[in-house]
């Protein structure tokens, strides 16, 4: 989000719905980064190893919390180039949501928590990792349309190293 001409408002309806999914994102990231994190710090507290399929949900998380800090505020920053060629890192994130919903969706969809507040709790973290797969697959899409609109609008149809 994010790719109107360089010399748009600050406050133009694209950039508050940037900032609308960026702060969601911010939200969601940091929602599983709390429900991770408790089983981590519960392990450490006993001298425990740490699960790595948690350390990778929370890593997942935080960089997600990071760049959707970052790419929040760059559209207010910078041109729409800089911004338009930074959606790959959003379907690399996607991507890595997927595997974070995939493993543990496969771990505790089915599972019956009965009264385990634990179960109960991950069963739960893994509808939030899927909204979180989704919405970086939202901002993954619109910022890949974003950077096709604007190499289609600014180089030449056949080449495409001409500048229009």
């Amino acid at each position: 989000m994010g790719f109107g001409s360089s010399g748009s408002s600050r406050f133009s309806l694209q950039n508050i719905l940037n900032l609308v999914l960026r702060f969601l994102q911010i939200v969601f990231a940091l929602a599983v980064v709390g429900l991770y994190a408790q089983d981590l710090n519960k392990a450490d507290k006993v001298d425990k190893y740490s699960d790595s399929r948690w350390g990778f949900a929370t890593a997942v998380a935080v960089l997600s919390a990071i760049t959707a800090l970052v790419y929040a505020i760059l559209p207010l920053l910078m041109s729409s180039f800089t911004t338009a060629i930074l959606f790959g890192w959003d379907a690399i994130l996607f991507i890595l949501w997927t595997a974070v919903f995939g493993l543990f969706g496969s771990m505790y969809i089915n599972v019956d928590p009965g009264s385990d507040g634990g179960i109960s709790r991950m069963k739960n973290a893994v509808w939030i990792d899927l909204i979180n797969m989704l919405l970086w697959f939202v901002s993954a899409i619109v910022g890949g349309i974003g950077f096709w609109r604007w190499r289609k609008g600014s180089r030449s149809l056949h080449t495409g190293r001409a500048t229009l």
